[in-house]
């Protein structure tokens, strides 16, 4: 019987090593359980899970997935008319809740450490006849990143993650069946640090448990975990990660996520990458994209200039920035309305930006600076120069918000567009302003022709089909802050 993966085109001598590696590990390890896991449109993973015996040939011939996994709003509502005719136009291969498969990736196949004897491996959907899933989000940055592979390119990205954790103290009705909702309610909790205290070894020790969990659970999971520091806002941290090829960054924080979450939850803790929890004293959480682009052939950072333009001042992109670095950050400027939603995709995410907060407001880029939507970091000479994005938040999907990064960047490049002159006042009112609202973002996407046929127009109706869903409830909800209590610092 021929393979599934074979069907799909995927199947070769490497992949065949890793089965059989993975094969051995089950095996070996004595597990019971293995998570064949996917990443939603959201961000969020789902999957099956196998008895260890059904692994194996699951990961050769696929798992059954229902369809509509991939039509979810933020409430898990299906945000498409799947038993009416036309109800999925412009989605080819879904409709009446059909099955697609699950395959897996035995290569990413390793065991959970907060759980016994389970294993995990990552999936990818394709339709049953082999074909590929064109709006799964991870394929949407393998698509960006043979843009720019085609160009001689490679991305390499560092993560610094905020997230809040807090203590649980009762399950507020979250696991009363009289009580149940959709969504439901987050547990009570309460704080781990009492923040405005920004790094202080005080505060670091209190919350020194929790953050045990979450260093013991990258490092166990392979995660290139760098540092784990108090934030300023209470029960507000942050977990830093060393430089990876973007695929693997992407990955990485799609695992971080959801292993934070539930190793964290089994020892009493709720952790949340909900940008502003529903609490009325707190900071917002952001996700620092630090992103370079290096040489294919050589992987010298192509960001990387050893002296200074002739003419140059401090306040022009090449005093730093080589040329190249120079136009991709001035895709980024052109494009950052329209990419937005893909950095800071919730409703909530939105209330991040604002004066002084150390959170962007406007478009424009700094040296240094983090008052400003790009930092450009790095002096001449430094090999580990690189351009920060401070517009994503901790909830957004990883894969959506680096392939934004590509397309806006690789305009840039083959525009050859020209950077405006660094800021030194960030919150001036003189700069155009981002988008304030998730409406204004979707409008914002939709009018950038260049995103939109780089992502794909079908995939744009796609993903703003399920994100208005999301946004018409929201205006709908009597209470707002009820609305995002349940839809985000319950789940996410």
């Amino acid at each position: 019987m021929t393979r599934f993966a074979q069907r799909c085109g995927v199947h070769d001598a490497a992949r065949q090593q890793a089965l059989e590696r993975a094969s051995r590990l089950i095996d070996g390890s004595g597990l019971e359980l293995v998570r064949f896991a996917w990443c939603d449109i959201h961000g969020v993973t789902r999957g099956k899970t196998l008895v260890a015996g059904a692994a194996a040939q699951a990961m050769a011939s696929g798992v059954g997935m229902v369809s509509t996994l991939m039509l979810k709003d933020t409430s898990d509502r299906t945000a498409f008319k799947v038993f009416e005719p036309g109800g999925t136009a412009g989605l080819p291969g879904f409709g009446q809740a059909n099955n697609l498969m699950l395959l897996a990736d035995p290569a990413s196949f390793r065991q959970l450490p907060w759980t016994p004897a389970t294993g995990w491996v990552q999936c990818q959907p394709w339709f049953q006849d082999g074909t590929p899933v064109e709006q799964d989000t991870r394929r949407v940055l393998q698509r960006a990143l043979a843009r720019l592979a085609a160009e001689g390119y490679g991305m390499r990205c560092g993560l610094e993650v905020e997230l809040h954790i807090y203590r649980i103290t009762g399950t507020q009705d979250l696991l009363d069946p009289a009580q149940a909702a959709w969504p439901g309610l987050p547990p009570e909790v309460a704080l781990i640090h009492p923040g405005y205290n920004l790094l202080t070894e005080a505060w670091y020790d209190l919350a020194e448990e929790p953050l045990r969990i979450l260093q013991h659970t990258a490092q166990a999971l392979g995660l290139p975990l760098l540092s784990l520091e108090v934030e300023l806002g209470p029960s507000q941290v942050e977990a830093v990660f060393d430089v990876t090829d973007a695929l693997t960054a992407a990955d990485n924080m799609v695992l971080f996520r959801s292993a934070a979450k539930q190793a964290l939850r089994r020892a009493g803790y709720h952790a949340t990458f909900m940008c502003r929890p529903p609490f009325a004293n707190i900071m917002s959480s952001g996700w620092h994209l630090h992103q370079s682009l290096v040489d294919l052939a050589s992987g010298a950072n192509l960001f990387r200039r050893d002296q200074p333009a002739p003419g140059s001042s401090a306040a022009d992109a090449q005093h730093s920035l080589s040329a190249a670095g120079e136009h991709y950050l001035a895709g980024l400027l052109e494009h950052a309305r329209g990419m937005a939603v893909f950095c800071t995709p919730t409703v909530n995410g939105f209330g991040r930006f604002r004066p002084n907060a150390l959170a962007p407001q406007s478009v424009l880029w700094g040296r240094d600076n983090r008052g400003a939507m790009l930092r450009v970091v790095g002096e001449c000479g430094d090999a580990g120069t690189r351009i920060e994005n401070r517009i994503g938040e901790p909830a957004a999907n990883p894969y959506l918000y680096l392939a934004s990064q590509i397309h806006a960047g690789l305009d840039g490049l083959q525009r050859r567009l020209t950077a405006p002159q660094a800021t030194d006042s960030p919150y001036a009112d003189a700069h155009p302003r981002l988008p304030t609202s998730l409406g204004e973002a979707l409008q914002a996407l939709q009018g950038d022709r260049v995103l939109v046929d780089a992502f794909g127009a079908d995939f744009i109706h796609y993903f703003s089909r399920i994100k208005q869903s999301e946004l018409a409830r929201y205006e709908l909800a009597e209470d707002k802050d009820d609305f995002q209590r349940r839809e985000y610092f319950s789940r996410f």
